[in-house]
């Protein structure tokens, strides 16, 4: 957990919003997108599930809890949707054989979607860890 703590100091809104737009963006690569954000989902599972270990308050809470109560997480799991969504439906349309072209405005619509959603859930969640550390007892 000290390790945890030591990252968490040195993290910033900006530097959490870069760290989600690099997992993102690539998501919207036609069908690696899809399992990028399997990995991305299942690594992040795997977080949640060493911290729930770690922490003997949060054995109760199942781990999704976390995630769908807090606003930023909504936010990461509804862009994270876009993305990969859009790579689904550019491989979908690839195996149609239709035209993807009509699709590069909505493309950067999502894009833009994605960015806001991102960069407002990094100031949130900075915000949420600022509070956390500065308002909870040390045991």
């Amino acid at each position: 957990m000290e390790e945890l703590d030591e990252l968490i100091a040195e993290i910033d809104a900006v530097g959490i919003f870069v760290h989600n737009v690099s997992l993102s963006l690539p998501m919207f690569i036609p069908g690696f997108g899809v399992a990028w954000g399997a990995f991305a989902a299942f690594s992040t599972g795997m977080a949640f599930s060493v911290i729930k270990d770690a922490s003997p308050m949060l054995a109760n809470v199942p781990s999704l809890t976390v995630l769908f109560m807090s606003p930023f997480g909504l936010m990461e799991v509804a862009a994270y949707s876009i993305a990969m969504s859009r790579s689904y439906m550019i491989v979908h349309k690839m195996i149609k054989r239709m035209p993807i072209r009509p699709d590069y405005r909505v493309i950067g619509l999502e894009i833009a979607i994605l960015i806001g959603l991102l960069l407002t859930g990094g100031f949130v969640e900075y915000y949420f860890i600022e509070s956390i550390t500065t308002d909870m007892p040390q045991i």
